[in-house]
């Protein structure tokens, strides 16, 4: 199997299991009429349960420490993975269901793509940039009607976590080429405990015991899944298939989040929502077949030390 074949796999790994975060974090934060965890809690409590899985795997196998810029990189990485994303998604969720939502995130890919192209100096080729506007488009437009000719604010929030995981995304990617993928999600969280320990401490419910346990499965799920094992086959994927193509892979988790969200929140399919995912995904992948401008693992051959992943 080629390196470009291994990225693609693990990229589709990684997808399904983050495309189980809408659903999960449906459950955890429960509709508007019923709300069940906070968003706050669940955004900083999800980061400090995989931090603390990720200080002792850190501490089991001897990991060496980030130097110079990496510090950087883990930064921005975990303000955009650990934090907004996380944040914005379950804002979101308390107005919306899960459906709606990841068609918003649909725009995920390209954004990752976008993000790659300026971070990574590469040069795509005007089809691309093309593709990419008439997505944006085509989500707007899909979020308009479904708030009945305006925006609602929980659209907003959708946007701002595509946004914002785009960018951690890339960053998360490039350290993966210099370091094991475990590791890099692992130092992410390490890095961002002392903001998301005190958060999660404030936010936490005042009584636990009388939420629903459905809450705190969704809890436990995107806390271990969606915040980090996900990543250990996402940012490999990424590092040995090349950013901007592996991101594409990404065009199933719509399909996947809307799937899902039937048999574990009751939520129906309706043909709309499913032209509009159909239609995103279409121009995500026509520019994924727009020349990148660099080649495929030109920004992404891990050194020999991330070879060890």
């Amino acid at each position: 199997m080629t390196r470009e074949a291994k990225g693609w796999w693990l990229g589709l790994l990684g997808v399904t299991l983050f495309a189980l975060t809408l659903p999960m974090t449906r459950l955890a934060v429960g509709p508007a009429d019923a709300p069940q965890l906070p968003p706050l809690f669940v955004t900083a409590g999800r980061a400090v349960v995989a931090a603390l899985c990720s200080t002792a795997y850190l501490l089991w196998v001897r990991a060496a420490r980030p130097v110079g810029a990496q510090w950087r990189a883990l930064a921005i990485s975990g303000a955009g993975t650990a934090i907004g994303f996380p944040l914005f998604l379950a804002l979101a969720l308390r107005d919306v269901p899960a459906g709606h939502a990841a068609v918003i995130t649909g725009m995920l890919p390209m954004g990752t793509a976008v993000a790659a192209a300026l971070v990574l100096r590469q040069r795509p080729a005007a089809g691309f940039w093309a593709c990419a506007a008439l997505g944006c488009v085509l989500v707007l437009a899909y979020a308009a009607w479904r708030g009945g000719g305006t925006w609602h604010a929980a659209d907003g929030w959708l946007l701002l976590s595509v946004v914002s995981t785009s960018i951690g995304y890339v960053y998360g990617a490039r350290l993966a080429t210099q370091m094991p993928s475990q590791q890099v999600i692992s130092w992410v969280l390490v890095l961002a405990l002392p903001v998301t320990l005190p958060l999660a401490l404030w936010s936490r419910p005042a009584q636990p015991a009388a939420l629903l346990a459905t809450a705190w499965m969704g809890f436990a799920y995107v806390s271990l899944f969606s915040m980090w094992i996900g990543f250990f086959a996402w940012y490999r994927g990424l590092a040995l298939g090349g950013t901007m193509r592996v991101s594409q892979v990404q065009l199933v988790q719509p399909f996947l989040s809307l799937l899902f969200a039937v048999p574990l929140l009751g939520e129906r399919l309706d043909g709309v929502t499913m032209a509009f995912a159909l239609a995103v995904i279409a121009t995500v992948f026509l520019g994924k077949r727009m020349p990148s401008g660099v080649p495929p693992a030109s920004s992404s051959t891990p050194s020999p030390r991330g070879s060890q992943a």
